[in-house]
């Protein structure tokens, strides 16, 4: 347990110093935080969050999977060798004023123009609304099914180009067989849809 607490301190530190690389007057105090970048379009995105160690909840974004982490991962963080990357920026206020303050710079960057990568309109209670379309989360049964697609339209490929798929010999008029052979290609057909 120890080593997995150690492990895991030792990714936050890292992850830290990445942030620290970027904006060196971040502090783990009580905030808002901005990410933002413009991409290679000129299309600009922002995500907006409050933390109550903004330090320590950016370092979290480089090792979680929600969406704003996903893109973390994608675009990285802004450097003179990653112009795309992600900026950071900060401003600290007191814990009783992190709501409204989220939901104000959300406000105000959505009417600047900025693409938000935020899901609601922030805030922990009060006032708190969607602003953006949750993507279902995938489970365990869709990744049996993607696996069942995805080996369906490889098979298909396979048998088109390479093989001929036909009951053995002699059992042309057997039902079962003719049967088996129709059961076959509807269910690579079925997955390949």
């Amino acid at each position: 347990m120890d080593k997995n607490f150690a492990k895991a301190k030792a990714i936050e530190r890292k992850n830290k110093e990445r942030f620290l690389r970027v904006n060196p007057n971040l502090n783990d105090e009580s905030g808002i935080y901005f990410l933002t970048r413009i991409d290679e379009d000129g299309i600009k995105y922002a995500y907006i969050g409050q933390a109550k160690h903004i330090l320590t909840r950016l370092s979290s974004h480089l090792s979680g999977y929600q969406h704003i982490d996903l893109s973390l991962k994608k675009h990285s963080l802004y450097s003179t060798e990653n112009q795309y990357g992600w900026r950071v920026g900060f401003l600290n206020f007191p814990t009783d004023l992190l709501d409204e303050k989220e939901q104000y710079y959300i406000k105000q960057y959505a009417q600047s123009g900025y693409q938000l990568r935020n899901k609601t309109s922030g805030s922990q209670g009060e006032g708190k609304r969607q602003i953006d379309e949750f993507r279902p989360q995938k489970g365990y049964y869709d990744g049996l099914e993607q696996g069942r697609k995805n080996l369906a339209k490889e098979l298909l490929h396979i048998i088109d180009l390479h093989l001929t798929v036909k009951v053995k010999d002699g059992k042309e008029k057997n039902k079962v067989s003719q049967k088996a052979l129709e059961k076959f290609w509807n269910l690579i057909k079925e997955r390949d849809n």
